[in-house]
């Protein structure tokens, strides 16, 4: 499969069936995340306990491409130390831009599917709201 088509897929599925896009109620971290070029609106919610992301989800609407990646960002935090989540949405932020290497980009395993929107600049936005 060609790498650009196995990007698509694990977009497409996780804008599809989404695991994180759910209500929580023992979140303590509640962010809003607006994105008026193209309508996002997504509320991302986390529960941080002892310095370690224990769970998080998100709700909302939007396009595909920052609902799916919201959902990537969840997959990837959910469980580690909250200075390894920031590490590694600061990789992500880095990769949009153009500015980390290989082996970061690795590191955020599916969430490196979004890795050519840095070439889209309308769509950067709706990749990095979640983040």
């Amino acid at each position: 499969m060609e790498l650009k088509a196995l990007y698509r897929e694990i977009l497409n599925e996780h804008n599809i069936n989404p695991v994180h896009k759910e209500e929580i109620s023992d979140a303590n971290i509640t962010l809003q995340g607006i994105n008026p070029s193209c309508g996002d609106n997504i509320t991302l919610k986390l529960k941080v306990e002892n310095g370690k992301v224990e769970g998080g989800a998100f709700t909302g609407s939007g396009c595909a491409i920052s609902q799916a990646s919201c959902d990537m960002m969840l997959d990837l935090i959910i469980g580690k130390e909250e200075s390894e989540a920031l590490r590694l949405c600061e990789i992500f932020m880095g990769m949009i831009q153009g500015t980390v290497s290989e082996e970061q980009i690795e590191e955020l395993d599916e969430a490196s599917a979004l890795r050519e929107i840095q070439h889209m600049p309308a769509r950067v936005k709706c990749a990095e709201l979640g983040w």
